[in-house]
């Protein structure tokens, strides 16, 4: 007999793209389409019947899927927002041991919640999540809200997000449609249309609708992103073990890796990076970045971007002068690292620096310190300024002596 308890959350194992935008909650709009293929009743029927009979025998044991509390799940839906499952299952494991429940989270301050999300990486969420856990507690009384309108209110939370809490955590008709499911639905209906195309969408959440169970909510939308996440993958899907197969117009074509269509990506752009440590009488000066844009909360080595004809050491200089008002001099070069945004991707140097003078003010930051090198694992910092601390704290005895 099939556990309840287990079917609690939703699990996007393999997501493709990190980053993909919510695709919505999607009703009343299967009469606008004609599908690809004949998307008549008994079709359908058989495919959800097939769909559910495996996910009810093969759904895999997940820490989030163990009840229903709708904390849990929330928790759960905003760390798989751009990060697989393997990456997920650790951090969430200490996230809800040090925020059990949403008042510990409100009550906790921003910056131990960005400790906690460090190296996750998109620390928007965890804003948004201290945010909205702070309207949680003094607006719905503690109560994680099970309305829609209260849902899509709280910071952090759209259309998508939404639709899965509202179904899996509190059994509403609501469709979810992620990349996982863009994948599934425009293969089983060999959908020729570009799927990121404002037609494509309309299509494919047309479909999502005439496809969807309303009986059984939450495990149908999570049997359609586990579907495809560890069967019907971007590449190389398992279609010999599939349990829709015989439902899909792509399968059928011998060609379920040309779907979903997709227009070329544009290149993405590369940025050189350089960053001082600023060292005065053995400690280290460090920034934090303003609460809002690209990894905000979180503390940095002060620097920035290249700027058209000025070497990477004086870009060095002119960012400690604009970040925080203070003069400083570049001793040597230290390491470079290479890192990837979703967007763009960058190679941070690093080079030793000399304080000459200045008193430290916020002039592009929200605040800054003086620290021994030893308390750098106190503060977050994005993942390419850990891997320049691992090395630092490394050498600890082997110190510049600036």
């Amino acid at each position: 007999m099939r556990k309840q308890q287990r079917r609690s959350a939703c699990a996007r194992l393999g997501r493709a793209e990190a980053g993909r935008p919510e695709q919505g909650i999607v009703r009343d709009a299967a009469a606008q389409w004609q599908p690809a293929v004949a998307a008549d009743e008994e079709w359908l029927q058989r495919c959800r019947a097939a769909l559910l009979a495996w996910f009810d025998a093969s759904a895999r044991v997940l820490p989030w899927r163990e009840d229903r509390d709708p904390y849990r799940i929330w928790i759960s839906e905003i760390m798989l927002q751009q990060t697989q499952v393997r990456q997920v299952l650790p951090y969430y494991e200490r996230f809800l041991a040090r925020f059990p429940d949403v008042a510990a989270l409100a009550a906790a301050p921003l910056d131990a919640v960005l400790k906690a999300w460090e190296g996750m990486g998109y620390y928007a969420r965890a804003r948004n999540l201290h945010r909205a856990a702070g309207e949680i507690v003094t607006r719905y009384g503690g109560r994680f809200p099970g309305e829609a309108e209260a849902v899509l209110g709280l910071p952090g939370i759209g259309s998508y997000t939404a639709a899965a809490i509202l179904s899996i955590a509190f059994g509403l008709p609501e469709v979810v449609v992620d990349g996982n499911v863009v994948r599934v639905i425009t293969r089983l209906t060999a959908m020729a249309e570009e799927a990121r195309a404002a037609a494509g969408r309309k299509k494919i959440e047309a479909m999502a609708v005439a496809f969807f169970d309303p009986g059984r909510p939450g495990d149908f939308n999570e049997a359609m992103m586990e579907l495809g996440a560890v069967i019907c993958t971007p590449r190389s899907p398992s279609c010999d073990v599939c349990p829709v197969a015989g439902c899909c117009a792509a399968f059928r074509e011998g060609a379920p890796e040309r779907y979903p269509v997709k227009s070329p990506r544009r290149a993405r752009p590369h940025h050189q990076i350089a960053a001082a440590l600023i060292w005065r009488e053995g400690r280290l000066l460090i920034a934090r970045r303003p609460e809002k844009g690209l990894l905000g909360g979180l503390w940095e080595f002060p620097g920035g971007k290249q700027e058209s004809g000025e070497s990477l050491e004086q870009t060095a200089v002119r960012e400690a002068a604009e970040e925080l008002g203070v003069e400083i001099e570049v001793a040597e070069k230290y390491m470079s690292v290479d890192h990837a945004y979703t967007h763009f991707s960058i190679t941070l140097h690093l080079f030793h620096c000399r304080y000459l003078g200045g008193s430290p003010s916020c002039r592009a930051c929200s605040d800054w310190r003086w620290i021994a090198p030893e308390q750098l694992r106190e503060y977050a910092f994005p993942r390419a300024n850990g891997r320049v601390i691992d090395a630092l704290l490394q050498e600890k005895n082997v110190l510049p002596k600036i």
